[in-house]
């Protein structure tokens, strides 16, 4: 093994014989000794007390401050939880999106560092895996639940087995997180609004929110994306919508997945609503649509203000906004377009999300360019301006 501990480069050697498997082992202790290194926690006897290094390292700080904390953690080789799930954080954050890093950073520090935190990686059992899913399990839900969702808990289960096995795997501990299956999530349920209730939504909100919510319910975008829509996604000429951002707290960053990056034909009503819009914040701001300042619109104040009060107006039940989304989604499905065409429509990577969440609302049609959807548009309109005549 060859590394380098307080600017000096070590040198040392198993016993062991030249072999794959032992090679795989040695590679597995150089790694715990590195990442003990990295904390502050390696101490120089614990690993190769014959060694000539000992002797050279004793008299140094850092092999005292080593031999401390080794007794603070109850004679475990291993960092704290806490320590380590700080080392972990900043290592792989780099990997994600500003959004999951902050939903990350939340989580560690709301929950997950209170409870393991002061506990060493290898004394962490699976009763305390399971105590802490179960003090959880208790807390209050948002939007007015009893108990948070089983979908939070596994989110919060999942970080906890993210980090212990990397740890396991760095420090050669047995990893007391196995068999420990997700909860079973609930099966999602759609209320979207007819092409009826569509209409009536579009042609009573607000002139100002009118071109928004025709988008919202013939684009199946969702709140992030037409949030941080910009003019400069915005192809005229050939009548298509570029997503390629994502509004999250403010800022614009990469979309949801790969797989959301997408062009959306401008169906309907969309071109015309888009040109009008044009009209109104083309030039005033880089987003297509925003306050009056210029700056990209706040959700929460949308929905609260022009949103809910517009159902209540209309008689209509009280929905969340992302109903637009499963509306366009139905509404495609049900004018007879092919699952795989709406899949990349709504951004999808696979139909199996549209057979598992709008099965019911998929007939067994081969058409797959949107022309349905444009016909069954245009067909209610007609019947609406003949009777109105």
């Amino acid at each position: 093994m060859d590394f380098n501990y307080m600017g000096v480069r070590c040198r040392e050697q198993t016993a062991l014989p030249d072999t794959p498997s032992n090679k795989k082992k040695v590679e597995a202790l150089l790694k715990r000794i590195e990442a003990l290194i990295v904390l502050d926690q390696f101490n120089y006897a614990d690993f190769f007390p014959t060694s000539k290094n000992v002797k050279k390292f004793a008299e140094k700080p850092n092999f005292v401050a080593a031999t401390e904390n080794n007794e603070k953690n109850n004679g475990s080789s291993c960092p704290l939880f806490s320590e380590f799930a700080e080392q972990w954080f900043s290592e792989v954050k780099i990997e994600w999106r500003n959004s999951h890093i902050r939903n990350v950073r939340s989580l560690l520090d709301s929950s997950i560092l209170p409870f393991f935190g002061e506990k060493p990686l290898d004394q962490i059992t699976k009763g305390d895996l399971m105590e802490y899913r179960s003090q959880q399990s208790k807390l209050p839900g948002r939007n007015g639940n009893t108990f948070i969702s089983a979908k939070s808990l596994n989110n919060r289960m999942g970080l906890v087995k993210l980090i212990m096995d990397e740890a396991s795997d760095r420090f050669g501990f047995e990893n007391p997180y196995r068999n420990i299956k997700p909860l079973r999530l609930q099966k999602v349920h759609i209320e979207p609004f007819s092409l009826l209730e569509v209409n009536r939504i579009i042609e009573n909100v607000r002139e100002d929110y009118r071109n928004y919510y025709t988008l919202r319910f013939f684009t199946g975008m969702r709140s992030g994306e037409i949030d941080g829509l910009k003019w400069e996604y915005i192809d005229f000429d050939k009548r298509q919508i570029l997503v390629r951002e994502t509004l999250i707290a403010g800022q614009t960053e990469y979309t949801k997945t790969d797989g959301s990056q997408r062009e959306i034909p401008m169906l309907g009503p969309v071109y015309d609503a888009l040109k009008d819009q044009f009209q109104s914040t083309g030039r005033l701001s880089p987003y297509v649509f925003c306050n009056t300042e210029g700056k990209p619109l706040d959700q929460n104040n949308v929905t609260k203000r022009v949103w809910y009060p517009l159902l209540r107006y209309l008689g209509l039940k009280k929905r969340r906004p992302y109903q637009t989304r499963h509306t366009c989604a139905t509404l495609l499905l049900a004018s007879g377009e092919v699952a795989e065409w709406v899949a990349r429509f709504l951004g999808h990577s696979s139909t199996e999300m549209l057979f598992k969440v709008y099965s019911r609302y998929i007939p067994n049609l081969t058409r797959m360019d949107g022309s349905a959807f444009e016909n069954l548009v245009r067909t209610h309109k007609d019947k609406n301006d003949q009777s109105s005549d």
